[in-house]
């Protein structure tokens, strides 16, 4: 059976952290990676302690901490899991992401905010806009429809370097679902519910400037995989 090994981009996440990782189902995952980007609250202790495998950065960036988590992989895990640090994803769900990959139908699966139960105050408006327009613009533009941009997804580890991804800010999880449909990967979104942060602030959603600045590198990563040529 394919391992697993599941990555977590965090920046100051000490207070849900532990948590996170306490909620992944070890039966399905072999490995946790928390990728963190030096983080000043005792995020990567706080991993430690609670029995993830921390690989600190240097340099910031969302993409940036989840290129270095997927390439800190053990050789033997062959499906690779993302999830934030913030305690919002239901890690105890992965299972449910990782079966359709393991079973040979899919090779990329992610999770569905929008079509699943959301906490109240989970999503903003704009959060759940955004996804749904980017989602039909992909479709208009490769034929697969997504409904979200959410952080929880899994992938065949060998598929996901194929894709061959450049974003390490916030536009990471849009390209890696652009370069997917024109890869031509056997896509499957999936309902999954979403709670509210488990504690301390958003680095997007919880600030305006936070917010325009995701948005920003999001619109400008969707502009350039758009406008690239497409794979032979």
């Amino acid at each position: 059976m394919p391992g697993v090994a599941v990555v977590i981009p965090t920046l100051n996440e000490a207070a849900a952290i532990a948590g996170v990782i306490a909620e992944i189902p070890r039966d399905v995952a072999g490995e946790v990676i928390v990728a963190d980007s030096s983080s000043s609250d005792g995020t990567a202790e706080a991993a430690r302690r609670a029995g993830a495998r921390v690989i600190v950065l240097a340099e910031r960036g969302y993409g940036r901490a989840c290129a270095a988590g997927a390439a800190g992989a053990s050789a033997e895990c062959d499906i690779l899991v993302f999830l934030d640090g913030d305690g919002a994803d239901r890690a105890d769900l992965m299972a449910s992401l990782v079966a359709p990959i393991r079973a040979g139908t899919h090779d990329f699966v992610i999770g569905s905010r929008v079509r699943g139960a959301r906490e109240k105050g989970a999503m903003s408006a704009h959060q759940v806009l955004a996804g749904r327009v980017a989602g039909a613009a992909m479709a208009a533009l490769y034929g697969v429809r997504y409904s979200d941009m959410c952080a929880f997804r899994a992938i065949r580890r060998d598929a996901l370097e194929r894709l061959g991804l450049r974003e390490m800010t916030y536009g990471w999880n849009i390209e890696m679902q652009m370069q997917a449909a024109r890869a031509g990967l056997r896509v499957l979104e999936i309902p999954v519910p979403y709670r509210r942060r488990a504690g301390g602030r958003s680095k997007v959603a919880g600030s305006l400037r936070g917010t325009l600045r995701a948005g920003w590198r999001i619109a400008v990563t969707f502009g350039r995989v758009a406008l690239s040529p497409r794979p032979l």
